[in-house]
């Protein structure tokens, strides 16, 4: 088996692409632990889309959607000749689409939904929305308020993963708590998403923002009035045989 390690904006991915659908849960624990990754990405082939994928946490959870994940696996198809630079392909959360430019990668996000608006606990007011997945968004003046063990209570309460963002400068600073992970994460796409839009929703921020996730790098997110985008840099680690 041949596969390649990806870096997108701290979030790391081992992917490979096969002809044979089935479940790799147990070969994403191995591959994430000898890897040091976040999580498998498998690309298989389909009938209507240039690829499906098969999306696994280190933990061997399967997710929906992942926001960086996506951006990952479109340039390695493309540099693997499975597409051209516009490219659709199948989750768990429906289509994506993504444009491949060199090592930035821009998605189209799948529409998100609301679900519950403005609650209190735990001392924090906070917005549930899915965004590819359930994510809890509390907009805060100080990031240093992230708490694990409260992440981790808000997680196991409402079964979604948890941001905590500060609008700063113009820019949006998000910090994730992420189901599979069970810690907090480098970068999470659908949760950077999350944040921006509850942050756009209050008015706090406009329609095209800098994101700036736990690893410091730079993405961008914007929105029109069909469509919600994500975009950054992708870097490719290695390839190796297994």
């Amino acid at each position: 088996m041949t596969i390649t390690k990806y870096d997108a904006s701290g979030n790391t991915f081992v992917i490979f692409h096969t002809n044979e659908k089935k479940d790799y849960s147990q070969l994403a624990i191995e591959l994430c632990k000898t890897e040091s990754t976040d999580g498998l990405i498998v690309v298989v082939p389909h009938l209507v889309y240039d690829f499906e994928w098969l999306f696994y946490n280190n933990d061997g959870s399967t997710a929906s959607m992942c926001g960086n994940g996506t951006r990952a696996v479109a340039h390695y198809a493309y540099t693997n000749q499975l597409c051209g630079t516009y490219l659709k392909f199948l989750t768990g959360a429906g289509e994506i689409t993504c444009v491949v430019d060199g090592d930035i990668v821009k998605t189209t996000m799948p529409k998100p939904k609301f679900i519950k608006d403005d609650f209190e606990e735990e001392n924090f007011t906070w917005y549930l929305l899915d965004t590819g997945v359930p994510h809890l968004v509390t907009i805060v003046d100080n990031l240093e308020l992230f708490d694990l063990e409260l992440c981790a209570t808000m997680r196991n309460r409402h079964n979604a993963n948890v941001n905590f963002a500060k609008v700063q400068d113009r820019t949006l600073l998000v910090r994730t708590y992420e189901r599979g992970v069970e810690n907090e994460t480098l970068a999470c796409g659908t949760g950077m998403t999350a944040a921006f839009l509850v942050a756009n929703r209050l008015n706090l921020v406009p329609n095209s923002i800098d994101v700036y996730p736990k690893s410091g790098e730079l993405l961008t997110l914007s929105k029109d009035s069909d469509n919600l985008y994500f975009q950054g840099k992708v870097t490719k680690e290695y390839t190796k045989s297994v």
